[in-house]
């Protein structure tokens, strides 16, 4: 299953750019009539930055995350246009709109979300133009060359959720719904807190293999059992969203020795490379030296375990593929997309890639 197509889908401190806060800008905004506005918007957080013409990074702002789906459209762009008129605010003269706007956007997943949100965006006036498209696409970017940015690559997100899309050279795409469980998802973050959850419980009341899962995750939140554990969750002492601290944990009884943390590791090592080599495939990559970007939260930490079993599968599986770490923050990506639609100036694409970090 997925979807191929003939068409392409806060930085460190370095001479100061400005972060809008509450209370007003931290500089007084410049005139800049190139300047092009960069978007990440993930399902936890958003990530906007102002781009000069230079490269140079002169607004930037966090907002909340995006998530359409759980709040609708309208309220979910009322979050981003927040973010964004703060990162504009302090970095250009309200005369001087920036030139393009590209917005990496989480839940921008099937072509009827994608249509929906270019429109909403545009339809926003942030920028005389506009071009929206997963924030799987702003890793893709991150990893490829400036000197040809619109090479043939694959990239494989693994954060809170997991994503993958790809593209070849003459701009053909490969992507997945990506829309959880009904759409055979299988991970990240949220994904893993979930599994070793249900391997403890089951560990815990002897309906499955003995696992340290039982003992390591309820005492992280300093309880005393698995079952003191989901009755705080299940009746609310505990917040949902806190499941997500689990997932080191999980690594951490992994690197252990424990055989049932072992194999969720080994398996999401799995679903990556799975992930990578099926779009490698529909694209006709597979047999290309091609590089293939893996990104996000849990594939960028220090995982030996993890990092290993991907090494292993790559080589087995997809031998001319070229795995590439990058953990630089994904608004990087959107900040290059937007030059690209600009025709920026060659040197501005390195003092960008300069203010966030190397990080690939």
């Amino acid at each position: 299953m997925g979807v191929t197509t003939d068409g392409a889908a806060p930085p460190r401190e370095h001479e100061g750019p400005h972060e809008a806060r509450e209370g007003g800008p931290s500089a007084p905004p410049r005139r800049s009539e190139r300047a092009v506005l960069a978007i990440d918007a993930g399902n936890t957080k958003t990530d906007v930055a102002v781009v000069g013409d230079d490269g140079r990074v002169l607004g930037t702002a966090r907002g909340g995350g995006f998530r359409p789906p759980a709040v609708g459209v309208e309220a979910a762009m009322r979050t981003l246009d927040s973010a964004v008129r703060r990162a504009v605010a302090c970095a250009l003269d309200a005369s001087t709109p920036p030139a393009h706007v590209a917005a990496c956007l989480a839940n921008a997943d099937l072509p009827a979300e994608e249509r929906e949100l270019t429109q909403a965006v545009r339809a926003a006036g942030w920028a005389r133009t506009a071009e929206v498209a997963n924030d799987t696409f702003a890793l893709l970017r991150a990893g490829l060359s400036d000197t040809d940015p619109h090479a043939a690559g694959v990239a494989v997100v693994c954060g809170a959720g997991i994503n993958c899309a790809g593209r070849t050279a003459e701009g053909r795409t490969h992507r997945f719904p990506a829309v959880g469980a009904l759409s055979g998802d299988w991970g990240g973050g949220g994904g893993l807190a979930d599994a070793a959850l249900w391997h403890a419980a089951r560990a815990a009341d002897g309906r499955g293999e003995r696992t340290r899962l039982a003992d390591t995750l309820p005492a992280h939140f300093a309880l005393p059992s698995m079952y003191a554990l989901i009755e705080a969750f299940h009746l609310g002492a505990l917040a949902p969203a806190r499941k997500h601290e689990l997932t080191p944990v999980l690594f951490r009884t992994a690197a252990e020795g424990d055989s049932v943390a072992r194999s969720l590791v080994h398996r999401q090592a799995d679903e990556i490379v799975t992930l990578a080599t099926t779009a490698l495939d529909h694209l006709g990559l597979l047999d290309s030296p091609v590089p293939v970007v893996l990104g996000g939260s849990v594939v960028t930490a220090d995982h030996p375990l993890l990092h290993d079993r991907l090494r292993e599968q790559f080589a087995h599986r997809a031998p001319h593929a070229a795995p590439q770490l990058v953990s630089v923050p994904p608004v990087l990506g959107a900040a290059l997309l937007a030059l690209d639609a600009t025709d920026g100036d060659p040197r501005a694409y390195a003092r960008v890639r300069d203010e966030y970090g190397s990080g690939v």
